[in-house]
């Protein structure tokens, strides 16, 4: 039984996805912890500056996490993103940057992302039946980040701010930074993490994750890669 659920796209297995795993110290698609890398020039130690991202792992949102809904089961989401996935073509786009937002640093795409966007947007119309109502708290939260119109509209109607047009795919690689830490933690990772960095990208799988109720943590449930039924 899993707290929330969450739709995320998630790396295949190989060194972009381990270095990564390493890098947060939790592997959702194992569901193990795993040993920091020693990068030298950081301004403190990696699980202080991965504390906040640890529990969800390297994951792109595509559907925040959120409870089930009365009446709705794991298995009829598991059923109906199966389906989803054999409907939908991968998206491939230019390539992943290391990239500065707000506070924080994270992989996000290079080049134009419409077609991303528009599989966002789909993802979370199509699976928000699936949605119990965040809790009055967590609204209270939200809307502490001082939202615009078009974001709290977005929160009253699916739950979450960052959706649709104010959806910006990005991979978390950080926590909030100290303006004088994001230079030298962005130029350890641009020296051991950018070579691994794919180009292209394809985003070619949606990704079913849990949260452990005991420690928050987010384990891979499936990955359904796209495409399925087009073969």
């Amino acid at each position: 039984m899993h707290a929330r659920h969450a739709l995320y796209y998630t790396l295949p297995p190989g060194p972009l996805a381990e270095w990564l795993a390493a890098w947060l110290g939790w592997d959702p698609l194992s569901g193990q912890s795993r040993a920091h890398p020693v990068l030298p020039g950081l301004p403190r130690p990696v699980a202080e500056l991965t504390e906040r991202p640890r529990k969800y792992g390297a994951h792109g949102t595509l559907k925040p996490p959120f409870a089930l809904a009365p009446g709705q089961s794991a298995e009829a989401l598991a059923a109906a993103l199966a389906r989803f996935a054999g409907e939908t073509a991968p998206v491939v786009l230019e390539g992943l940057e290391i990239t500065r937002l707000g506070s924080f640093l994270a992989l996000t795409p290079r080049g134009a992302t419409d077609a991303l966007a528009a599989l966002a947007a789909e993802v979370v119309r199509r699976f928000d039946p699936f949605r119990a109502p965040p809790p009055p708290q967590e609204l209270e939260r939200r809307r502490k980040a001082r939202l615009s119109p078009r974001q709290e509209a977005n929160l009253a109607r699916w739950g979450y701010p960052h959706v649709m047009e104010d959806f910006r795919f990005h991979i978390t690689l950080t926590g909030p930074l100290k303006p004088d830490e994001i230079g030298p933690t962005q130029a350890a990772l641009e020296r051991h993490l950018a070579p691994l960095l794919p180009a292209p990208f394809v985003l070619d799988a949606v990704s079913h994750l849990g949260s452990d109720p005991a420690t928050g943590r987010f384990h891979l449930i499936r990955r359904h890669g796209f495409g399925a039924e087009r073969a």
